[in-house]
């Protein structure tokens, strides 16, 4: 099991490359990519968006591989175990995995196409988009629909959202966290078109099914995606809504892997890039020898969006629960809210909006499957004393940097080997250089790693 060819150059697949060196595999690795760049961080594409970073700066570190860029694989051999390519190359396999990712689905409205209608998924995108003069609007309200908003507001454009439900990002958020966002994203200057679908384009226009126009020179369309299964489909692998693998990620080929985007585990294909790092990392260490077990990620959903305090915890539909403890705390004067749903003492759901404090013990609670403290508000508010799972407490493989996925552990080699402050642990790890909700966790632990070092060097004396 020399030979491993990876399908996809994102994310997912370079996490695995990453991992697989890491874990001691020392065979051949080959990773073909069809976008012209390198991997780079999907995650922070709206920061390139709002001009807050580069793109530049969304460049993954160089991993140890053959790696092919701007090729297409075409065909999967799985006899002969090749992988066949729009180039006309072949590269065989020992090891297959299909880290394809997903496509954006673009809404067919008449009048809209061609260079008035752009995806928001790679840095082309971006470029594209970056590029439009005049007034944009934003189909979507979804996640990815609010960060694109908030990134075009802020690079200087003005902005329609518009959005076929009542409330915005209603996958993640009640009613309640949807209204105030919908309210801070209004007194930010996003115009909101709320419970409204787009029927027409025309000369600049975006008519919508009120009749109501919208002034449009460019439309973005947030509106979903699909798994990109169609290599799969092709070489005869079960798929459904993503590309069916089990526990060890593999599918019905037992030499053929798939993660990311595009694969389906346990019924869920989440999309999300928290599940693409944990399944990288699965496979990376089942492949090197290991005996783990992939058993799912649990959810948790920062938004991305300059000014916002926003994140979703577990399930929503658990915060409407009759069987959960539901905790709620609202400040509407100062446009705070938080719900939590808890069984057992443990985390099933939450939302929090401007409680950034809130935001990083309960998300690492949620992440341990750990029991919350007694005193739910204190927890709330971030009163330190209440708060468990300080960064110096958790465990080495806490996640701190959520959108570069830096744990513990990164961060207390990056401080031993000499970046002793959050701008220097940046540099050296990209943590805090995301959305930028960890850099009070990057600090607490930069301060207890120097409290510890002191104490250490006292004892020592």
């Amino acid at each position: 099991m020399n030979r491993i060819v990876v399908v996809g150059n994102g994310p997912a697949a370079h996490r695995l490359v990453e991992r697989l060196r890491s874990h001691g595999h020392a065979g051949r690795i080959t990773v073909l990519g069809r976008e012209e760049h390198p991997a780079y961080n999907r995650v922070l594409l709206g920061a390139v968006l709002d001009r807050t970073l580069t793109p530049a700066t969304l460049a993954l570190p160089i991993v140890d591989a053959e790696v092919h860029l701007r090729v297409t694989a075409t065909e999967i051999d799985r006899t002969r175990r090749v992988v066949r390519t729009d180039t006309g190359d072949e590269h065989p396999y020992d090891v297959l995995v299909l880290a394809t990712g997903s496509r954006p689905r673009l809404p067919e409205i008449p009048g809209l196409c061609g260079e008035r209608l752009q995806a928001l998924r790679t840095l082309a995108d971006c470029a594209r988009i970056g590029s439009a003069a005049g007034p944009v609007a934003v189909l979507g309200g979804g996640i990815l629909g609010v960060e694109a908003a908030r990134a075009l507001l802020a690079s200087g454009h003005e902005v329609t959202l518009v959005h076929p439900n009542p409330h915005l990002m209603d996958r993640q958020l009640d009613d309640v966290g949807g209204r105030l966002l919908a309210e801070r994203l209004g007194k930010l200057g996003v115009e909101l078109r709320l419970g409204r679908r787009a029927v027409a384009y025309r000369r600049g226009r975006l008519v919508l099914d009120s009749s109501d126009v919208v002034p449009a020179g460019l439309v973005v369309a947030c509106t979903g995606v699909t798994a990109e299964t169609r290599l799969a489909v092709r070489a005869g692998l079960p798929v459904r809504r993503g590309i069916v693998v089990d526990d060890r990620l593999r599918t019905s080929d037992a030499r053929v892997h798939a993660i990311g985007d595009c694969a389906e585990h346990d019924g869920e294909a989440s999309g999300l890039i928290a599940s693409a790092w944990e399944q990288a990392e699965a496979l990376a260490e089942l492949l090197a020898g290991g005996d783990t077990r992939y058993r799912g990620t649990r959810t948790v959903t920062r938004l991305k969006a300059r000014g916002i305090d926003l994140a979703s915890i577990g399930s929503v539909d658990c915060l409407e629960s009759t069987d959960a403890e539901v905790v709620t705390l609202s400040d509407p004067a100062r446009g705070r809210y938080a719900k939590l749903a808890l069984r057992e003492e443990r985390i099933t759901g939450a939302v929090l909006f401007g409680f950034p404090e809130a935001i990083a013990a309960v998300s690492q609670l949620h992440d341990r499957d750990l029991p919350v403290p007694t005193d739910r508000l204190a927890l709330l508010l971030g009163t330190p004393a209440a708060v468990p799972g300080a960064p110096a407490e958790l465990p080495d493989d806490a996640v701190i940097c959520r959108c570069n996925n830096v744990t513990k552990k990164a961060l207390t080699a990056a401080w031993r080997g000499g970046a002793r402050s959050v701008p220097e642990l940046a540099r050296a790890t990209r943590a805090t250089t995301g959305c930028g909700g960890c850099v009070d966790d990057v600090g607490r632990l930069c301060g207890a790693l120097a409290d510890r070092t002191e104490h250490q060097e006292e004892g020592a004396a």
